[in-house]
């Protein structure tokens, strides 16, 4: 793995695009694409030198977005950075959609293309072929409105503070209070940030109005009977089917809602409560105060270093190189959009790493999540083709829900006191199974939204509590609240951006837990298997993948049930007997 340690900050050579090209409107970049669509390749050898030009464009032009993208997130606040961001989703994107149609029909066309071998091309020619059917030039202005429609959300949430003592804390500074013992303080800091919620409610109920409108219209014009199977085509879903994805709601409510319930007993038993109430559900019940494996975001990120480094020293010099290139930013402030991600950079072959870090353990599990994510990204560099770096979201999830995982072991860097690892070692176990409730409540609504195109707002919010209680039963009380539970989808930011871009979290834990299992048997195997799987990217089908990763593709009632009662069982062999309550 050495050689994707000596990545620099500059970008890869160029060899088609002048490498002081700047990506500044779609004049500069049209002549670059006409170029490409003039091309006229005879043989196989030449369709594949193409496709590679095509590839060093698509590359330039997607870290040019990238870091519009990135800056516009870290400061939300800066209207500059947003038009800059708004002006590639409206006045270069839709240029790009047509060309890239064009493109692929092109490609498509080719008399040599049937004979690109299905070893490396098979998983591209396929989202080829897809891409060129579910093209239409009607839906280009409405993707790009619904695109930077979405965007919206971010920036209000991001905006959202509330006071507590004079001073002014973000949503996720905030949630850092709910793991409070002091009850009083918990309901206090929990109705703070819901009012802060509800004063937008209109205004995102309306952005989700418009997005919904404008994505039944672009089913409708690709000749869909309703968004939901637009998408589940549109995502590359080649491997399963809608009716698998349904049955694992089943499987949900049936087999997991049960094992949440008792998790939520046990909660109220420790807390010594009659009832939970929704300001109960963050605090930890094994310990008197919350965990606190670190203070600021560089003690996170020189933490993560070295819990990776334990794993496999490249690893943890991976995250040390970002840190030196300045693709780092951890901590949570004012203006700065929710959540984390990892953004792929794919000219220069290093990602950026984004969060929001206030010292929990919920931020460590994020920071191994998004690390397996980088890399992912990092070993999978040297492929020729983005497109076949690019997984399924099914597969880039199982990169960073495994790492979550494996990283278990070495917790002692965070967690020098026995007692306090083991309760972060539990609550990570808990949240294994406890996650995947809100995954099928999530996938659900968004299932019946676009199958229902023409709902009430009522209609919506009542089909979320309903759902809600389906999967997550009736052991919390939201008495008081019933506005509040109605509107909890709200704040689930991949509903307004990636759409059904969720129930790939389900399939990655189980596979996650499988590759866990392993580890506990043989590390060093289990490690390798799931680094050889990476470095395949997606030249792979997702079955073939997680094979390679030593582990099934499978989400069956039957082997989630495997899957739950195996966390379980490593759960409950965590004693607790010693631990302060």
């Amino acid at each position: 793995m050495q050689q994707f340690l000596e990545v620099t900050d500059a970008r890869a050579s160029r060899t088609f695009v002048p490498p002081d090209f700047l990506v500044e409107s779609w004049e500069g970049l049209k002549i670059h694409f006409d170029f490409l669509l003039e091309q006229s390749p005879q043989t196989l050898e030449e369709l594949e030198a193409f496709l590679r030009q095509r590839n060093e464009l698509e590359a330039l032009v997607a870290e040019d977005v990238a870091w519009r993208y990135i800056k516009m997130t870290c400061n939300t606040q800066d209207k500059n950075l947003e038009s800059a961001y708004q002006y590639f989703i409206t006045e270069i994107l839709p240029h790009l959609s047509v060309y890239d149609d064009k493109l692929n029909r092109k490609i498509a066309a080719h008399p040599y293309f049937d004979q690109l071998p299905s070893d490396p091309y098979l998983t591209f020619a396929r989202q080829l072929q897809r891409s060129i059917e579910l093209f239409r030039e009607d839906n280009v202005p409405l993707l790009a409105k619904s695109h930077s429609i979405s965007q919206q959300h971010g920036s209000m949430i991001g905006s959202m503070t509330i006071e507590h003592e004079g001073e002014t804390l973000t949503l996720q500074q905030a949630g850092k209070l709910l793991e409070k013992r002091d009850r009083d303080l918990r309901q206090s800091i929990w109705e703070k940030v819901a009012e802060r919620r509800k004063q937008d409610w209109t205004r995102l109920q309306d952005i989700f109005g418009q997005l919904l409108d404008l994505r039944h219209q672009i089913a409708i014009n690709a000749d869909y009977p309703s968004y939901t199977r637009y998408k589940f085509d549109q995502l590359g879903r080649f491997d399963y089917q809608p009716e698998d994805v349904v049955a694992f709601h089943e499987s949900v409510s049936k087999a997991i809602r049960p094992m949440y319930e008792r998790f939520l007993q046990e909660r109220k038993e420790k807390l010594q409560l009659n009832e939970l109430r929704p300001w109960d559900l963050h605090v930890d019940i094994f310990g008197d105060t919350p965990l606190k494996p670190f203070v600021e975001a560089p003690e996170l990120l020189q933490k993560s270093i070295e819990v990776l480094g334990k794993l496999k020293p490249e690893l943890g010099q991976m995250l040390q190189l970002m840190d030196r290139m300045g693709y780092l930013d951890l901590g949570s402030r004012v203006g700065k959009a929710p959540g984390g991600y990892n953004y792929p950079l794919l000219e220069t072959g290093v990602p950026f790493i984004f969060m929001n870090a206030t010292g929990t353990q919920a931020d460590v599990t994020t920071m191994l999540h998004e690390s397996g994510h980088a890399i992912h990204s990092f070993v999978t560099r040297d492929i020729p083709l983005n497109a076949l770096k690019q997984t399924p979201s099914e597969v880039a999830e199982l990169a960073s829900m495994t790492m979550e995982l494996l990283c278990l072991d070495h917790y002692d860097e965070f967690y020098p006191d026995e007692k306090l690892r083991l309760r972060a070692k539990k609550e990570q176990l808990m949240r294994c199974i406890t996650i995947l409730p809100w995954i099928a409540t999530v996938d659900a609504f968004q299932q019946w939204v676009y199958n229902h195109p023409t709902h009430s707002e009522e209609e919506r919010n009542q089909t979320w509590t309903e759902l809600y209680y389906q999967f997550h039963g009736h052991e919390v009380n939201w008495e008081g609240y019933e506005g509040e539970l109605a509107h909890l989808w709200l704040k689930q930011g991949h509903i307004f951006d990636v759409p059904f871009y969720y129930i790939e979290y389900a399939i990655a834990q189980l596979g996650a837990i499988g590759i866990w299992r392993n580890y506990r048997q043989d590390p060093e195997k289990a490690l390798q298997q799931y680094l050889d799987a990476l470095k395949l990217g997606y030249t792979k089908s997702i079955p073939q993948i997680y094979d390679a990763a030593g582990i099934r593709f499978d989400f069956s009632a039957d082997y989630i049930l495997d899957c739950m009662q195996f966390c379980l069982d490593e759960y409950r062999s965590l004693s607790i007997e010693d631990l302060p309550v």
